[in-house]
């Protein structure tokens, strides 16, 4: 038999399964989450066994995927469904050439039947402005009102908005600096700076509007957004990212606009998008929205210039 290993290694072996654990953003190890329970679902459902899973298995359980899912989130089943297997000293399915090679068949069967990622559209300037008419002058109103927008012109992701602690702010002439310890881009938490300018204009000031949030609501240290309940009490713990979600829609319906059509990405999307149409450069852009590919960031630039300069305008 096998000695059980000393307590300081034990130790030493929880610490590290924890800081592998901290590589990955909570937002993808609960998506990888939510990708096994569906894949272990689905072979519960019909008597096979999910780990370790043959090989004819995941086939057929990404052939009933591929109909409702785009080819990126398979390809993200797959590395999770490896993933498990791996954990548990079973072979990576990435040695699956078949599992490979059909992958690849989708990906090019779907790029053939001219499928593509249908985002959620951007909030433009005229919306927002819409949207925030329509938000009531209570307490949820004022944290709200807050909330969409630093996440607008902030170009925050919804993770790193409600991720925010009175702490991370610093009031200066032109407006605020925003400390963002860790994002999706920075995984090691080197930080970076984020400045979000003061307005003129009252109404749609977010220096104003964060400022009279924290006073209303007396946060002086600890998370900025929290939950409000329905008798208007802040409660101490953290908003979490699909609330700004619910924000968005449900302001969005009182504007007259499409909910369905947004979510709480349409504010980060949005700040790119209006800021391409205004002419920004690509370099400003991405110096607030944080992104580190020109890639990514041209698809916004792309969406804003749509009717900027458009070969059609004024013609008739």
């Amino acid at each position: 038999m096998q000695a059980a290993p000393p307590q300081p290694l034990l130790s030493l072996a929880q610490r590290a399964a924890e800081i592998s654990r901290k590589a990955r953003a909570a937002n993808t190890l609960r998506a990888y989450a939510s990708d096994w329970a569906d894949f272990s679902s689905w072979c519960a459902g019909r008597s096979l066994p999910s780990l370790p899973a043959e090989t004819e298995t995941i086939i057929l359980y990404l052939t009933e995927c591929s109909s409702r899912i785009k080819a990126s989130t398979l390809a993200r089943r797959v590395a999770t469904i490896s993933q498990a297997h791996q954990s548990q000293g079973m072979e990576s399915l990435t040695h699956r050439s078949a599992i490979r090679l059909f992958l690849r068949a989708l990906r090019r069967e779907k790029a053939e039947q001219g499928s593509f990622e249908r985002r959620k559209r951007a909030i433009l300037g005229h919306e927002l402005r819409a949207m925030l008419l329509a938000i009531p002058p209570s307490i949820l109103g004022i944290r709200d009102k807050a909330l969409l927008l630093a996440g607008y012109l902030g170009a925050f992701r919804r993770s790193e908005l409600v991720g925010l602690d009175v702490e991370d702010l610093e009031v200066v002439d032109f407006g605020l600096i925003v400390h963002l310890r860790r994002s999706k881009t920075d995984p090691e938490g080197h930080g970076e700076k984020k400045g979000i300018p003061k307005s003129t204009e009252e109404g749609v000031c977010p220096v104003r509007a964060l400022l009279l949030w924290l006073n209303t609501a007396g946060i002086k240290h600890g998370p900025i957004f929290r939950p409000v309940t329905r008798s208007g009490q802040i409660c101490a713990e953290r908003l979490s990212d699909r609330a700004v979600a619910r924000a968005v829609k449900r302001y969005a319906a009182a504007a007259l606009l499409d909910p369905a059509q947004l979510a709480g990405h349409s504010l980060r999307s949005g700040l790119a998008t209006a800021a391409a149409l205004a002419g920004k450069s690509e370099w400003a852009i991405m110096q607030q929205t944080g992104h580190k590919s020109v890639t990514t960031v041209r698809r916004y630039i792309r969406d804003g210039n749509l009717f900027r300069d458009n070969a059609a305008n004024d013609l008739i």
